[in-house]
Formats: structure tokens, C-alpha cells, sequence
């Protein structure tokens, strides 16, 4: 998928779901061997028009305090993150 492509997708998303999101990315490509590719499209997405302004206010989001105070990012593999973030923001 090209940047374009996924920061359409993110324009219109949960501002929690962003932070979640890409601070997932960021945790579980930290040491991988393709974190350069993964993490410089993060980087460019998360930089690009209101995006930064929605990681803000994600990140002041209750759910995102519910996840960080009872998950870690780096235990859960990405269909057991995406599931539980979607199930707890639609609840």
C-alpha cells in the first residue's frame, strides 16, 4: 500500500485507533529486520496534514489510557491488537 493510499485510510479513522495504531507499529518494529520500510512510512504518514493533530488527541483518548494500563504493545500479535482495540472502541 503506498503512503498516499494508507494516509487516506487514516484521515478518516478514531483518533485513538491512529495512536494505537502506529504506536504499535512503532513498539513491534522496533527491532525487526524491515522496521526502515515500516517505520519511515509511519513516520511520513504520522507527519502529514491533521494527523499529528489526531495522535494528540488519541493519545488523551480513555481507551488509549484503558489499553496502556492493562496491555502491552509488544505482547500482542496484530490481529489480536486490531480485535481487541476495535471490540473496545464500538463497545
Amino acid at each position: 500500500m503506498s503512503t498516499a493510499d494508507s494516509f487516506a485510510l487514516v484521515e478518516d479513522a478514531d483518533p485513538a485507533l491512529v495512536y494505537l495504531v502506529f504506536t504499535w507499529l512503532r513498539k513491534r518494529y522496533k527491532e525487526h529486520a524491515n522496521s526502515d520500510a515500516v517505520l519511515g512510512r509511519v513516520l511520513e504518514i504520522s507527519n502529514k496534514g491533521s494527523v499529528p493533530k489526531m495522535m494528540k488527541e488519541g493519545q488523551a483518548d480513555p481507551v488509549v489510557a484503558w489499553f496502556e494500563e492493562t496491555h502491552s504493545y509488544k505482547d500482542l500479535g496484530s490481529k489480536e491488537f486490531i480485535e481487541l482495540i476495535i471490540e473496545k472502541l464500538e463497545g
